[in-house]
């Protein structure tokens, strides 16, 4: 499988040294909205993040049609555009967090498209992000924004579900950059009272399909489910709508978060 040439430091080699230099069963990656509930919290619950201990940061970009969202992240996304936020805003969120932490964005195929791969990847490659995740950007239209971000020594991470054929998940992973995005259930994100049965098998089929680290999402908000995913053999444990919902009920959100995300890690320990 083809991996492009970057410069030391790049954002792939970035991504690669998180989940290389952990000391977890499994790498840990919290999601947050950008500008939820305000664009200053957004980055006091990043830092917090990094406190509890990431190893990477997923920062999700508010989006009036979120298709992969469930309830919980879809109305902190309303709630920060209500507010105000704008791609420069959260973009200034990345640009504090990154030093201190590989950031990856995500983020839908119109905020790309629409002034352009080479531009959008450029503008986010100098906040320092590391990454990007597009789940609708279709396989067979990626072609402008993988060259793009491989120009860039971004990773374009792709995506793979339950529901993925054989043949796709080969294609879909020999061009993953940085990681693989393993959906664990057919939906979209919400907290589940377990995980699916299938998860292993879907973590065995996408690293059978790649040479780059698997990370599993959706659903996963318990330390029981952390440890599930790492027996699972995931390399990495992304946790989105668990946080987001503490940090829509608390007067303090950043602790919520931190205090979640810490709880959640412990799930991984050795």
């Amino acid at each position: 499988m083809n991996e492009p040439t970057v410069a030391i430091d790049s954002g792939l080699e970035r991504v690669a040294a998180a989940f290389g230099t952990h000391r977890r069963r499994a790498a840990l990656m919290p999601y947050l909205m950008g500008g939820f509930p305000s664009l200053e919290q957004s980055l006091a619950i990043g830092e917090a993040c990094v406190h509890a201990g990431a190893d990477l940061i997923e920062v999700g970009m508010p989006y009036s049609d979120p298709l992969a969202d469930g309830p919980v992240i879809h109305e902190a996304g309303t709630a920060a555009l209500a507010g105000g936020a704008t791609l420069g805003g959260v973009l200034e969120v990345v640009r504090a967090l990154a030093p201190s932490v590989p950031v990856v964005l995500m983020c839908y195929a119109n905020m790309v498209t629409a002034p352009g791969a080479a531009a959008f990847v450029d503008r986010l490659a100098q906040t320092g992000a590391c990454g990007l995740i597009v789940p609708d950007l279709p396989f067979e239209e990626s072609d402008e924004v993988l060259g793009a971000c491989d120009a860039a020594g971004l990773a374009l991470v792709g995506l793979v579900a339950p529901t993925t054929p054989p043949a796709r998940f080969a294609e879909i992973g020999a061009r993953a950059r940085g990681f693989l995005y393993a959906v664990s259930v057919v939906g979209t994100t919400g907290e589940r009272a377990s995980l699916s049965d299938d998860v292993a098998a879907v973590v065995a089929r996408a690293k059978a399909s790649t040479d780059v680290p698997v990370a599993l999402g959706f659903g996963i908000s318990t330390a029981t489910h952390a440890r599930q995913a790492a027996d699972a053999g995931a390399d990495g444990v992304i946790v989105g709508t668990r946080l987001v919902r503490a940090a829509g009920e608390s007067a303090d959100p950043a602790a919520a978060v931190g205090a979640a995300l810490e709880e959640i890690g412990r799930g991984l320990e050795p």
